[in-house]
C-alpha cells in the first residue's frame, strides 16, 4: 500500500512538473529553434532568450508574430506567452520578424545580424510580391543578392546555368516579359560582375538601401472604411499613416506624418487620427475587427516611438553599439585591406608563378625542338658523311674506270691501227692472189692453146723432123711473168667509241635556323575600369532594353499605375512632402 501511494505520488508531481512548461518553435528568415518554456513566462521572456540565442542587440524592430483566425499577431511582452490566443498543440510556434521597419537602413541598422534578417526578410517580401518592385529595380536587386551569397564573380567559376536554380525575381516579373531563363541570368550576370570587391554585409546594405526607396517598402495595410462607407486602405509605417485607394497601394491620397498626430485612439471597431494642429478635423474609420484595430494601434505606437527615438539623442546603449559596430567595421575593414593585399600578392605571386611555368614550358619546349633538330642535323651529317663516302667512293671507281677507259681506248686505238694495217694487206694480198689467180687463168687458157699449137706444132714439127732434126735446137720456148701493182682502195671503218658519262650528284642540305631561348617575358594589366553610372541611367538603360519584350496584356494594375507615377514623376515620398509643405486640412474621403 505504501509502495502503491508513493508511486501516485511521484506520478502526479511529475505531472505537475511537465504541466510547469511547454515548447515553443522560433522560425527565423534562415533557421529554426526550439525551446522549453515555463508556463509562468511572459512574452518579454521568451522575446530576449531569442535575441540572446541569435546574438540580436538592437531587438526593437523585431517581434514574435503568430497566426490567429485568418490574420495575424504580434506576441505582447509583458503579457504570458500562454494567455494569448495561440495553439495550445506543442510546440506552439512563432515567426521571429521585423515588426518595425527603419528609415534609413544605413544609419540605424549596426549589427550584421539585424542587417542580414531585414535584407532575408525584404528579399522574401519583394519575391512573394507583397512589395511592388519595378522589373528593372528587380534584376538589380536580384545581383546584389547573388554578390552577398556567392561573392565575387568568377568567371571561371560561375558559368551559365548557375543561377538556374535560384529563386531571384519575382514571376509577375518573369511573366512579364517574352525572355528565357538564360536571358535574365545574363542580365543578372552582368550587374553581378560590376560588383565585384563588396562583401556580404555590403550587397546586403546596398540591396535595403535600394529597397527602402520602393513605395511599398515596410508598410501595413489594413482595409476600413470611412464615415461615408466608402472601402480604403490604411497604410502604417515608419513615416506615419497614409490612406490609399484599395486599387493603388502605391501612391497615398493622404498622409499623416507622426510628427503631426497629436493621438490615436479606438473605441470598438472605430478608429480616430487625431491630428496636432487642432484645425483639422479628426479624421475617423472603422475597421473590420476589433482586434484588427488593436494591431493598428499596437503598429502605431512602436513606429511613433522609433521615429520619435531617431530625432534623438542616441541612448548609451545605441551609442555604445554603434562605438563597436564602427571599431567593428574598421577592424573588419583593414582585415579586408589586409586579406586583399594578400589576395593580390597571392595573385600576382600565381601570376608570376603561372608565367614562370608558361616560360619553363615553352623553354622545354624550344629545348626539345632544338634538341630535336640536333638530332635531325646529326642523323644528316650520318648521312651526307655516307654520301660523302659513297660519291667518294664511286668518284675513285669513276677514276678508276675512267683511267681504264683510257687505257683501253689506247689499246683500241693501237689495235684498230694495227688492224687497219693488216684489212690493208690483207686485201691487198687477196687482191694480188685474185690477179694471180685471173693471170694463171689466162696464162693456163694461154697455155692450153700454146699446149693446142704446140701440139699442131708438135705434130708439124715431127712431121718436119722428119723433115729437119737439126732444126729441133732452134725451137726454144721464153716464159715471161707480169707483175701487176694495184692499188687497194682503203674502205672507212668506224672506229669504236667508249663514251663514259657520270651524273653529279646533288645533295641539298638547309641549315635550320635555331630559334631563341630567350624571350621578353610579357606582363598583362589587367585594368578594371569601373563604371561611374547614375543607379538611375543603369535602370533606365535596362528598362529601355528589356521594354520590347515586355507584353503588355500581362500588366498588373501596379505595374500600370508605377509607369504613370513614373511618367508624371510622382511618387509615395513626394505625396507625403506635398502634404507635409501645404500644412492644410485634408480633404474629404
Amino acid at each position: 500500500m505504501a509502495r502503491a501511494l508513493a508511486s501516485r505520488m511521484g506520478l502526479s508531481s511529475l505531472k505537475r512538473k511537465q504541466t510547469k512548461s511547454f515548447s515553443v518553435r522560433i522560425v527565423t528568415m534562415d533557421a529554426e529553434m526550439e525551446f522549453s518554456c515555463e508556463v509562468k513566462w511572459k512574452g518579454k521572456d521568451l522575446f530576449d532568450l531569442v535575441c540572446r540565442t541569435v546574438g540580436l542587440r538592437e531587438s526593437w524592430f523585431f517581434g514574435l508574430q503568430y497566426n490567429i483566425k485568418e490574420t495575424v499577431a504580434w506576441l505582447k511582452m509583458d503579457k504570458k506567452v500562454l494567455d494569448h490566443d495561440v495553439s495550445k498543440e506543442e510546440p506552439i510556434t512563432f515567426n521571429f520578424l521585423a515588426k518595425f521597419y527603419p528609415e534609413n537602413a544605413e544609419e540605424e541598422l549596426v549589427q550584421d545580424i539585424t542587417q542580414h534578417l531585414f535584407f532575408l526578410q525584404v528579399k522574401k517580401e519583394i519575391l512573394d510580391e507583397e512589395i511592388y518592385c519595378p522589373p528593372e529595380a528587380s534584376v538589380l536587386l536580384a545581383s546584389y543578392a547573388v554578390q552577398a551569397k556567392y561573392g565575387d564573380y568568377d568567371p571561371s567559376a560561375h558559368k551559365p546555368g548557375f543561377l538556374a536554380q535560384e529563386e531571384l525575381l519575382p514571376k509577375r516579373v518573369i511573366n512579364l516579359y517574352q525572355m528565357t531563363p538564360e536571358m535574365w541570368e545574363e542580365r543578372i550576370a552582368a550587374w553581378y560582375a560590376e560588383h565585384r570587391g563588396r562583401t556580404r554585409d555590403e550587397a546586403e546594405m546596398e540591396y535595403l538601401k535600394i529597397a527602402q526607396d520602393l513605395e511599398m517598402y515596410g508598410v501595413n495595410y489594413f482595409f476600413i472604411r470611412n464615415k461615408k462607407g466608402t472601402n480604403l486602405l490604411l497604410g502604417v509605417d515608419a513615416m506615419g499613416l497614409h490612406i490609399y485607394d484599395p486599387q493603388n497601394k502605391l501612391t497615398p491620397k493622404i498622409s499623416f506624418p507622426w510628427n503631426e498626430i497629436r493621438n490615436i485612439s479606438y473605441s470598438d471597431k472605430e478608429f480616430a487620427i487625431k491630428p496636432l494642429d487642432k484645425k483639422i478635423d479628426v479624421f475617423k474609420f472603422n475597421s473590420s475587427k476589433l482586434r484588427v484595430n488593436k494591431l493598428i494601434l499596437q503598429l502605431c505606437i512602436g513606429n511613433h516611438d522609433l521615429f520619435m527615438r531617431r530625432r534623438r539623442v542616441d541612448s548609451l546603449e545605441v551609442q555604445q553599439m554603434k562605438s563597436q559596430a564602427r571599431e567593428e567595421k574598421a577592424r573588419k575593414q583593414m582585415e579586408r585591406q589586409r586579406l586583399a593585399r594578400e589576395k593580390q600578392l597571392r595573385e600576382e605571386a600565381e601570376r608570376a608563378r603561372d608565367e614562370l611555368e608558361r616560360r619553363l614550358h615553352q623553354l622545354q619546349d624550344e629545348a626539345q625542338m632544338a634538341n630535336e633538330a640536333l638530332l635531325r642535323s646529326e642523323e644528316t651529317a650520318e648521312l651526307l658523311h655516307e654520301k660523302a663516302q659513297i660519291a667518294e667512293e664511286e668518284a675513285k671507281l669513276l677514276a678508276q674506270k675512267a683511267a681504264e677507259a683510257e687505257q683501253e681506248m689506247q689499246r683500241i686505238k693501237v689495235t684498230s691501227i694495227r688492224s687497219e694495217q693488216e684489212k690493208r694487206l690483207m686485201e691487198q694480198k687477196v687482191l694480188e692472189a685474185e690477179m694471180l689467180a685471173l693471170k694463171m687463168a689466162e696464162e693456163s687458157e694461154r697455155r692450153a692453146k700454146e699446149a693446142e699449137h704446140l701440139k699442131q706444132d708438135l705434130q708439124e714439127a715431127r712431121e718436119s723432123e722428119r723433115r729437119a732434126k737439126h732444126k729441133l735446137l732452134e725451137i726454144t720456148s721464153k716464159s715471161a711473168y707480169t707483175t701487176t701493182n694495184s692499188n687497194a682502195n682503203a674502205l672507212p671503218t668506224d672506229i669504236p667509241s667508249f663514251n663514259l658519262s657520270s651524273d653529279n650528284l646533288t645533295f641539298d642540305f638547309k641549315d635550320t635556323d635555331m630559334k631563341r631561348l630567350s624571350m621578353e617575358i610579357e606582363k598583362e594589366k589587367v585594368e578594371y575600369m569601373q563604371k561611374s553610372k547614375n543607379l538611375q541611367e543603369q535602370l533606365n538603360e535596362l528598362k529601355t532594353e528589356i521594354e520590347s519584350l515586355k507584353l503588355k496584356e500581362r500588366e498588373t494594375p501596379l505595374d500600370i499605375l508605377h509607369n504613370e507615377n513614373a511618367d508624371r514623376g510622382t511618387s509615395k515620398q513626394s505625396t507625403i512632402k506635398k502634404h507635409v509643405s501645404q500644412g492644410r486640412r485634408p480633404v474629404c474621403i
